[in-house]
């Protein structure tokens, strides 16, 4: 059954899915190896189109597009363009096909394909209570050590201050929009664009679901968390 979108909402998501996914070995377009038998991007759309969203816009591989749109289309009313050599390159074509009356714009991982609609809706909620910026985070939970070139132990990091970051990502459109105009490709997240140029980002709790298929390992890890709770998982509360 196709999801119906919310035709007045203020929410447009962006799905970056050209990469190739080099770490998670040799195959597909990460965004389309399989997940308990669909692709990554099909479960990641599906959790993002059942939160309140106006607007899904998926970058996929330019030689994909074809097969992405048909792919997506039993899930939601998706727009598909072409994404570029790099994330940024990919975020900014699917934020030129986004309506330009949406003023929130969520920045979501095809990789992060077990999403909680819950996590969506707390993002989206905290650039509509004000911030201009947003991202989900966990506490780190791991001893940090800083290492040196020759693999010498230099120090040992304090992680009260720290926090491993999800997506969706929020912005207002126009802090994303002049990130972006201006930002760097060396960096990993639209998070660190928006902060490079001195724009606060406000943390919301994530969620242990919301967890990144990079490796193998995470791939058997998301499979597992498919047959222990199929459903989605409300974000915990943020705790060090």
């Amino acid at each position: 059954m196709t999801a119906q979108l919310n035709p007045r909402g203020d929410v447009a998501v962006l799905v970056p899915a050209a990469g190739a996914g080099v770490r998670l070995g040799p195959g597909r377009p990460k965004a389309l190896r399989l997940l308990a038998g669909e692709p990554l991007l099909v479960h990641a759309v599906r959790r993002v189109a059942t939160a309140s969203v106006r607007s899904i816009v998926v970058a996929a591989p330019a030689a994909e597009v074809a097969e992405v749109r048909e792919l997506l289309a039993p899930i939601a009313p998706v727009t598909v363009v072409a994404g570029g050599e790099t994330r940024q390159d990919s975020v900014a074509c699917a934020l030129a096909a986004v309506p330009a009356d949406v003023e929130i714009i969520l920045v979501h991982d095809a990789a992060r394909a077990l999403v909680p609609p819950e996590l969506v809706e707390s993002v989206a909620a905290a650039i509509r209570a004000g911030a201009p910026a947003a991202v989900p985070v966990l506490p780190v939970v791991d001893t940090i050590k800083r290492v040196s070139a020759e693999g010498v132990v230099t120090a040992t990091v304090d992680r009260s201050e720290l926090r491993s970051v999800q997506t969706p990502q929020g912005f207002r459109r126009a802090v994303l929009t002049a990130a972006h105009a201006v930002g760097s490709d060396a960096l990993t997240d639209d998070a660190g664009l928006v902060e490079q140029q001195g724009v606060p980002v406000t943390c919301v709790p994530g969620s242990e679901f919301a967890l990144k298929v990079t490796r193998p390992f995470d791939l058997a890890l998301a499979e597992h968390l498919l047959t222990v709770a199929p459903e989605p998982v409300a974000p915990r509360t943020l705790i060090a």
